[in-house]
């Protein structure tokens, strides 16, 4: 039904809200509701400036037409799916007909945080963690759980858990799904001992037999199999030249990912032919020799570095579209590389396969390539009494190990 105005009043519209749907309401003069013609008292409200906000209607049980007419708004549309609004519509009229006053709830949960502050406040009391970490904390909590960081967390039930946690493993996989929940989990641990009478839904999942995915490592197959394949993937398939030299980089000297693409100029020194990362995984500064292999890449990227605004000239991986100026992922380019290869690649696999040749093919002794790698080495105190290794000692080793791989990448 269309929206018709008539003197002061607008006429009842109802239709099926959905995005599409919602954007092709046009504001009036004075603000008007939409209702939903599937849910009884779902509605969406159209102000004359044009901003939409969905509501649910409903009276409280107990008094039947002589009860209260309660009416709740959901959020803004746009913040808030048509989808997303629904679902909870549904779960507030549930409640009511339960015989449940959610508008009592939500005065109540006033003085309950929202998820984001909750998160803001979790990041506050540990100014000490590093960026990255911090950048991915936010990550989880601003893309994979956006769509209750207005929602305050006495809104959030085991069954949303649940759900969400379902959606998130076929959205975004197993290790993301883990990484959500677990981070919602320490949120509301903290909340809890605060705000009286709040629940923890993932424990409360937990309790009704929830389970995180259980964690597996991908193996890789053989290099000589496998690096062939990467190697044509990687070369046909990657049109972007600072892309493919980072994955380059990756295979070379068995960095980790985000190593790899956070390198500066000011941590390479040519001279010595060393990289020197300060912010590792293990805590422990990693110092690389520059292999001919890495050498060539890095020339490479040094002549063209001058070609990049000024905002990406401190980074060897420049990006002219990233807002930090750097390359940001490579994962978007995993599935190509498999395609064109013929083989799955992720980029974590280039340091396995790194390892695998330098225990495997070389048979060099654990503690170079761990050393090289950066791996956290075990309390052993046989191996703290040796002397460490030294920068000639690790720089054979590594040259060999990239030798190798072009061997293999030869079969």
């Amino acid at each position: 039904m269309m929206s018709t105005q008539t003197g002061k009043r607008v006429a009842q519209i109802k239709l099926t809200l959905n995005k599409r749907s919602v954007d092709a309401l046009k504001p009036a003069d004075k603000p008007f509701i939409a209702w939903d013609d599937r849910l009884t008292g779902f509605g969406v409200r159209v102000q004359p400036s044009g901003v939409r906000s969905y509501l649910v209607n409903y009276r409280a049980s107990g008094g039947g037409r002589r009860a209260a007419n309660r009416r709740l708004v959901i959020g803004r549309h746009g913040r808030v799916s048509a989808e997303q609004a629904r679902r909870i519509a549904q779960e507030t009229l549930g409640k009511a007909a339960a015989g449940e006053d959610p508008a009592e709830g939500r005065t109540r949960s006033r003085s309950t945080p929202t998820l984001r502050e909750a998160f803001e406040e979790f990041l506050a009391a540990g100014p000490e963690r590093k960026p990255r970490t911090v950048e991915v904390y936010r990550r989880t909590v601003y893309h994979d759980l956006a769509p209750w960081l207005d929602r305050s967390l006495n809104t959030i039930s085991r069954r949303d858990v649940e759900q969400c946690f379902n959606r998130l493993t076929t959205e975004i996989g197993w290790v993301g799904a883990n990484s959500a929940l677990t981070m919602l989990g320490a949120l509301y641990r903290r909340q809890c001992v605060d705000v009286q009478g709040l629940h923890n839904p993932v424990a409360q999942w937990r309790a009704a037999g929830g389970r995180l995915h259980r964690q597996r490592r991908r193996r890789i197959q053989p290099p000589a199999e496998v690096l062939p394949r990467w190697h044509r993937g990687i070369e046909k398939g990657v049109r972007n030249p600072v892309a493919r030299d980072a994955l380059r980089l990756g295979l070379y000297t068995g960095m980790r990912h985000s190593e790899v693409l956070e390198l500066r100029w000011d941590m390479v020194d040519l001279d010595a032919m060393t990289l020197v990362v300060e912010e590792t995984k293990t805590g422990e500064p990693l110092e690389i020799p520059i292999v001919r292999q890495v050498a060539a890449i890095l020339e490479r990227r040094m002549a063209e570095r001058g070609n990049y605004p000024q905002t990406s000239r401190p980074w060897v991986f420049p990006s002219e579209i990233s807002a930090s100026g750097r390359l940001v992922t490579t994962q978007q380019l995993n599935a190509r590389i498999g395609e064109v290869g013929g083989a799955k690649f992720w980029f974590h696999a280039l340091r396995n396969c790194f390892i695998t040749v330098a225990d495997r093919e070389l048979m060099l002794p654990t503690s170079v390539t761990k050393r090289l790698v950066n791996h956290a080495r075990p309390r052993d105190l046989t191996e703290g009494y040796a002397s460490d290794w030294t920068a000639d000692q690790l720089r054979v080793a590594a040259q060999r190990i990239a030798d190798r791989i072009d061997e293999l990448i030869e079969c």
